[in-house]
Order: structure tokens, then C-alpha cells, then sequence
């Protein structure tokens, strides 16, 4: 059955081809529907008007009447639709006037004649619909459907195909969902007729890579049924260049060389204080890296007590990573020698390629390299660290913070700002990755690798664009079961709408592609440079949640207020306090105190009332997570709710009673000295906000989904 439809369709686009077009017709339209069991109306092809006055005969009641026309591609703007077409004599009028209004549009159009369909009852118009978006390739798309879906842009994506259930999820990720389920009297739609519209599409453009868009729009939902009034299929008019692709254990067995790695050449070591190649290489002797260093300069003997070699091929034994610190013009042939002493990474951090206009330069040092089985990382970054190596590879200057955080930016400039701020909060890194022009190596290698290392407890990623989209989803799904993935994602205006021929297709390269297809791989896409740092920064701190249940307690009832919208924001759930622990919590508080949830604790309370409280927030096993709201008073100074705190959660920890627990603190600056204090002790602290701490319990609980690690709450 499967190859008989495919039989069918190759050969109906095979000849839409021959004929030079890259749009279907309606009737070929119906023919693909009809192979993929896609629900259209009754229709037939009239070449003149009485076959159409036959054809609305047959149907028995009122019909729609489209003009057919390889040309025509826009039938609504051409005035060839007409809705509601019933009797002899209006079928007649209406055709006519259908052929002279395509005419008068598109006077050299060829005409087929007129579409006679059978008209759908009244439903909730949804768009079913797919893509090649530049970036993920193959995408399916639902919404609300008719000529609004490009201005209100209520749709969701997923990659292509996509089965039953995930179709089906489709339908309650629009902002509109509620409609679908039947609001005002009116019914709701039938969910699995359009999951299965949904599916057949997604499977239709995933077994013909040719077709570029599929519009199914409207779709006409009802309680009885999904039927597409209208199917317009667009064949792309370019082959899109195939990516040279590595194996999982290639990816692995490269990176481990580059992350790990016992011998580094530095072509371009200089003695000469204030150049690149003086930078490498002291970093590399300062930051304590065990392994060999090889500078390599023709023109010197020997670079900061080392021997000095003329060419790479002159160090003696293997070598594992190549560093380059010379102009761009010299890198095509240095490489040469690179691959020829069979180096498998060169770190290029030269500018002067592709982010210049020197594309050609770029695809030449590409080439040499799969020529030589060589990786490249870069050109034009800053280096990169690998801190449980001792190993700066870098113009920077070293870090020795060791810890769980992966860090990487496709900016130089984002790079720095990594760097002041894992300094400046005493981040704890397992690498900071520079990727820059990203010409071999990229988010989907390094993925592989952290997703691996265990020294890395969470990623966090700067990028502008993603080469192949789907390696990164497909490695992201394999990352995301062991550690979270943070991605900021730079750049959110639409791209490729300019000449889609669809409604589906205007959407190709919109920022919404990226966030659903990102959430439905798992990652953590952070709003902006702070959060996706701080996210990284804390979400190894934080305890996996087991359930859904958060409370508040605070000291005052102004940050409480706050403190339950942003957990609203971030997609969290209050618990609904149950009548025993409201009782159990109102004996720790003052009678103008408030329990329920938010706890309300009031300010003047001594320590002895914040850790009473605390301490039954992390007892009652229906609570999963704990939000603190904290106010400055001399009663409960801040280091003195910060150590106890900090105790009491430890204390729980020994007992093997694990929660998240984050805090907000606000009061003069030495609030800021007891979050340090908290952070670094597992509790996750911000002094003058009641807005970040909830966004990162609200992180950790998106990972804990996508991770599927989150139990369920009563």
C-alpha cells in the first residue's frame, strides 16, 4: 500500500517537473491527499460550463467553484473562488465569472478549467501545513487557520514526520487551544482527525524531500471530522548541499583528543610580548597543563624555554591539538602540515575568513581538512578551556575554577562576558568553548562530548544560528535524559518569508520554529545573556524536583504577592495548601500572619519562626520545592537567616531529603554577601529581585519534564 502511493505521487511530481512548474494544481492536489489518506470534500475538474453545471448536480447542494490553473497560484487574489455556488443558472454565472476574473489577472495564465467542490459545513478553521525551514529542514506546522494565521502566527512546529501522539500534542500548543476544546456552548473539534492530518502531512513531505511546502488551509474541524477544504503543494526549485557528517564515536573519539589531550602545537608561538602567539602560549605554561607544549615558529630556536620547531612536522610523536595564531592568509598551507603529521584538531583562532567577505578562504581551509581527516574549531575565536585539563588554550587569560558548567559562544565578545561572569560568581567550568565562524565543528560535536563528560553537570550554549538543526535536536535528545541544555538563542526576527508561497511557507525561518523545535528536543532556551549564565550557574546547585508542589514562605506579604506571579510566569504550580498543613504551618506564625500559600510569616519574626518553617517545607513529602521570601530586619539579620538556612537544608540533605529550594532576599547590601553565602552552599539566592530565583526553579522543573525525572505531585 506504502509503495503504491509512493509510485503514485513520484510519478504525478515527475511530471509536474517535466512541465517545468513548481506548484501543483487543486486536482493533483487531491491526487497526493487521496494517496496519503488526507481528508479533502467531493470535487471534479469542469473545462467548460455545463460540466460544472453537471459536476454541482452530482454534489446535490450548494458547492464552492475554483479556478484551476498551473499559473495561478493565489486563487482568492486572482477572484477565482466563489463559496456557496448553488443552481444551474448561478453555477453558470459563477464560472464565467470565475475564467474572466482569472484572465483579467493573469492574461497569459493557462486555465484548466474550474473546480467544483463540495461545500463543508461550518467548523473551526485550522491550518495543517509543512515546511523547509533553512535551518531544521523538514517541519510540520498547525494553527488556527484562514488569512490570520501570518498576522496572529498562533502555530506550533514540530520536526517532520511526527507520530500520533506527538501530532496530537500539537493541538495544545497554539495560545488558542482552549477554542479547540469548545468554548461558549459551541462543541470541540475532533482532536485525532486533525492529529491525523497532522501525521499524513508530516510523513508526505518527509518521503518526498522535494516537496518545499504543504498548505492544508483551512481545515475545517468539527465534532465529526477534519476535512481540508484546500491543499496547495510548492516543489522546491534548489538541492540543498549535503553536510559531511560523522559518526557518533568518530565525534566522540575526536573531541576526547581536543578536550583531553596530552600533547598541543602551537604554530605561531612568538616570544614577543603583546602577540597572540606569546598569549597561547604562556597561558598554556601558566594555566599548568601537564601535557607536551611545541612551539612551532620558523624563525626562532626556542619560544619561552622550549624548543622551538620550523614546521609541525618536526615535533617528534603524536600530537593532538593544533593551535593557530597566525594570519589567516598562512593558515591554507600550515594546515597541509597539519594533516600530514595526521593532527586530528586545529583550533583556528585567526581572523580574516567567511565574517569577512573571504568565503573562499574558508572553504579552502574546509576542504584541506576532511581532505586530512583534520577537525577545525573555528576560525575567528578566542580559543578554548578545558579547566580539568589545566589547559587554556587561549588569548585570555586562564581560569582554574573547576566545575560542572560547559560554556559556549558562537561571539567573541559573548565569550568574554562568559568569562567576567564565571569570575566574578566563582562558577565552577568544565570548559569554555570558543566557535566563532563554526566551519567544521559545532553545538551538535560539543553536545556529544558534554553529554559524555563527567566533569560536566550542565551546558550552556551562545548561538546566532545552528548549521544543521536536526543534529543538534538529535543530540540534544541523547544529552538531555543526563544533564540540562541551556540555549540563548540570538537573532528572533523572521527570516525566509519574503518569498514563500504559502501561508505554511511565510512562517519558514521564524523564531517560533526555533523555540517549539528547541522545547520539543528538551532545551532550556534562556530569554537573554543573564539568565542563560545564571541558568547554568545554578541549575547544577538545584535538587531535581519530584512533583509539581511549590510553596512560599516569605516575610513579607509584598514579595509574597510577586513571588506567586513569577511562579506563575515560569509555568509552576502552588500547591493547594491542604487544611492539615495549613494548620501544622499556623503554629509556627502569629495570628496576623497568613498561612495558605504564599506562608506568610510576617517581618518581625525571630530566626527560631523562618527555620521552623523551613524545616516543615522540607519534612511534609507533599512538597516539592520551596520558595523563600526574605526582608532585611534587625530581628533576623540576612547572615543569620542565610546560616540557617543553609543548615537546616543541609541537615535534610544528610537525612537524604533533597528539594529545591531558592530564595530571594531584599534588603541594604549585605543581602548580597548572605546569597553568596546560600549559593554556595546549594541554595539558590539573588539579592533586590523576586523574579530570578523562580525563573531558575522554573528551568530546573522544564529540564526535569524533558528529562522525564519529574514524579508526580498530590
Amino acid at each position: 500500500m506504502a509503495e503504491d502511493r509512493t509510485l503514485k505521487v513520484r510519478a504525478l511530481l515527475d511530471s509536474v517537473r517535466a512541465d517545468g512548474r513548481t506548484s501543483l494544481t487543486a486536482p493533483e492536489g487531491k491526487v497526493i491527499a487521496d494517496a496519503y489518506g488526507i481528508a479533502v470534500p467531493g470535487e471534479e475538474l469542469a473545462t467548460d460550463v455545463d460540466e460544472a453545471v453537471a459536476c454541482a448536480a452530482r454534489f446535490g447542494g450548494p458547492v464552492v467553484m475554483k479556478i484551476v490553473s498551473p499559473d495561478i497560484l493565489h486563487k482568492t487574489d486572482a477572484g477565482g473562488v466563489i463559496v456557496g455556488v448553488e443552481g444551474a443558472a448561478d453555477v453558470r454565472a459563477a464560472f464565467c465569472r470565475i475564467v474572466e476574473n482569472a484572465r483579467a489577472y493573469a492574461p497569459d495564465a493557462r486555465i484548466d478549467g474550474v473546480q467544483v467542490q463540495e461545500l463543508l459545513p461550518k467548523g473551526q478553521e485550522v491550518i495543517v501545513g509543512a515546511v523547509t525551514d533553512p535551518t531544521f529542514g523538514k517541519v510540520v506546522a498547525f494553527g488556527l487557520g484562514g488569512v490570520l494565521v501570518e498576522v496572529l502566527k498562533d502555530v506550533t512546529f514540530r520536526l517532520a514526520p511526527v507520530d500520533a501522539d506527538e501530532a496530537l500534542s500539537m493541538l495544545d500548543s497554539i495560545r488558542s487551544a482552549e477554542i479547540l476544546r469548545g468554548v461558549r456552548g459551541q462543541e470541540g473539534v475532533d482532536r485525532w482527525a486533525v492529529a491525523e492530518q497532522i501525521r499524513r502531512v508530516s510523513q508526505l513531505v518527509a518521503d518526498f524531500p522535494e516537496i518545499a511546502e504543504v498548505d492544508l488551509n483551512p481545515v475545517i474541524a468539527t465534532a465529526g471530522g477534519a476535512v481540508a477544504a484546500d491543499i496547495r503543494v510548492i516543489l522546491s526549485t534548489t538541492t540543498p548541499k549535503e553536510r559531511r557528517r560523522y559518526s557518533r564515536e568518530e565525534i566522540l573519539t575526536s573531541m576526547r583528543r581536543l578536550m583531553q589531550p596530552r600533547s598541543v602545537a602551537v604554530i605561531g608561538a612568538s616570544n614577543e610580548q603583546g602577540k597572540i602567539g606569546n598569549s597561547v602560549m604562556r597561558n598554556l605554561v601558566d594555566g599548568g597543563f601537564a601535557g607536551e607544549i611545541h612551539p612551532v615558529n620558523p624563525k626562532a630556536d626556542d619560544i619561552l624555554g622550549r624548543k622551538a620547531y620550523k614546521s609541525v612536522t618536526d615535533v617528534p610523536g603524536e600530537v593532538d591539538v593544533a593551535v593557530f595564531a597566525i594570519p589567516a592568509r598562512f593558515v591554507a598551507s600550515a594546515l597541509e602540515e597539519v594533516g600530514r603529521k595526521r593532527i586530528p584538531n586545529a583550533v583556528l583562532i585567526p581572523s580574516g575568513f567567511a565574517e569577512t567577505g573571504e568565503h573562499e578562504l574558508q572553504e579552502e581551509i574546509v576542504a584541506i581538512a576532511e581532505r586530512h581527516g583534520v577537525r577545525l574549531l573555528g576560525p575567528n575565536i578566542y580559543g578554548y578551556y578545558s579547566t580539568w585539563q589545566d589547559l587554556c588554550a587561549t588569548f585570555c587569560t586562564p581560569y582554574d575554577v573547576k566545575g560542572g558548567v560547559a560554556l559556549t559562544s558562537q561571539s567573541g565578545g559573548i565569550g568574554m562576558a562568559i568569562l567576567g561572569f564565571a569570575r566574578t560568581t566563582k562558577t565552577g567550568v568544565s570548559a569554555i568553548v570558543g566557535l566563532g565562524n563554526k566551519s567544521d565543528l559545532d553545538e551538535d560535536d560539543l553536545l556529544t562530548w558534554f553529554g559524555e563528560d563527567p566533569h560536566t553537570e550542565c551546558i550552556a550554549m551562545h548561538l546566532e544560528d545552528l548549521k544543521d538543526g536536526r543534529a543538534f535536536v538529535e543530540a540534544a535528545r541523547q544529552t538531555v535524559p543526563k544533564k540540562p541544555v541551556v540555549v540563548l538563542k540570538a537573532g528572533r526576527t523572521a527570516a525566509g518569508a519574503k518569498a514563500a508561497g504559502s501561508h505554511t511557507g511565510a512562517l519558514a525561518g521564524d523564531d517560533a520554529v526555533y523555540d517549539d523545535i528547541l522545547r520539543q528536543a528538551g532545551v532550556i532556551r534562556a530569554p537573554g545573556l543573564n539568565d542563560m549564565l545564571e541558568y547554568a550557574r545554578a541549575l547544577p546547585v538545584l535538587p531535581t524536583p519530584r512533583g509539581d508542589n511549590v510553596v512560599i514562605i516569605t516575610g513579607a506579604g509584598g514579595s509574597g504577592v510577586l513571588l506567586s506571579d513569577a511562579v506563575t510566569d515560569n509555568g509552576l504550580s502552588l500547591m493547594e495548601i491542604p487544611a492539615d498543613l495549613d494548620a501544622a504551618f499556623r503554629e509556627f506564625i502569629p495570628p496576623f500572619g497568613a498561612a495558605g500559600n504564599p506562608v506568610d510569616i510576617t517581618g518581625g519574626e525571630p530566626p527560631s519562626t523562618y527555620e521552623a518553617t523551613i524545616r516543615l517545607g522540607l519534612t511534609d513529602p507533599r512538597i516539592h520545592a520551596l520558595v523563600l521570601g526574605y526582608w532585611h530586619t534587625i530581628v533576623t539579620p540576612p547572615m543569620v537567616f542565610a546560616e540557617l538556612t543553609a543548615r537546616v537544608v543541609a541537615e535534610f540533605r544528610e537525612r537524604g531529603i533533597e528539594k529545591p529550594v531558592v530564595a530571594s532576599l531584599a534588603g541594604d547590601v549585605e543581602v548580597e554577601e548572605a546569597c553568596q553565602y546560600l549559593f554556595e552552599r546549594g541554595v539558590v539566592a539573588y539579592p533586590y529581585t523576586t523574579e530570578k530565583p523562580v525563573a531558575v526553579l522554573g528551568a530546573k522543573y522544564r529540564w526535569a519534564r524533558a528529562a522525564g525525572s519529574l514524579g508526580g505531585g498530590s
